[in-house]
C-alpha cells in the first residue's frame, strides 16, 4: 500500500492489480493512539461507492515513514472510532444545510 500526501492519493492491491484512490479523510484517535485514513477507488456496489479504510498505529510506526505501517482496519473498537466520526461528520454537515 502506497501513500501520496502531496497528490492525497494511496495505491491498494485489490484483485491482484494496483489502484489509484482518492482520499477522502483522515483523522487522530488519542484512544488508541491512530491516524485512520479513508479513501475510495470510486467503484460501486449496491449502487453505493465503496470506501476503505486504514490506520497507522503510532506506536508501532517508522519515525522515518509512518505511513509504511497503513494496515487495514479489523478491530472492532477501531471500526467503532470510525463509525463515531462518520457519524458525527454527517451531523455536522447536515446541520450546516439550509
Amino acid at each position: 500500500m502506497e501513500f501520496d500526501i502531496n497528490k492525497e492519493k494511496i495505491q491498494i492491491e485489490k484483485d491482484g492489480k494496483l489502484v489509484d484512490c482518492d482520499m477522502l479523510f483522515s483523522f487522530f484517535s488519542e484512544d488508541v493512539n491512530k491516524i485512520f485514513f479513508g479513501y475510495t477507488d470510486h467503484s460501486m456496489k449496491d449502487g453505493r461507492e465503496m470506501m476503505y479504510i486504514s490506520a497507522v498505529n503510532m506506536d508501532k510506526a517508522d519515525e522515518n515513514n509512518p505511513l509504511d505501517g497503513l494496515e487495514k482496519v479489523t478491530d472492532q473498537k477501531d471500526l467503532e472510532i470510525v463509525g463515531n466520526f462518520l457519524n458525527n461528520l454527517d451531523k455536522e454537515i447536515n446541520s450546516q444545510e439550509v
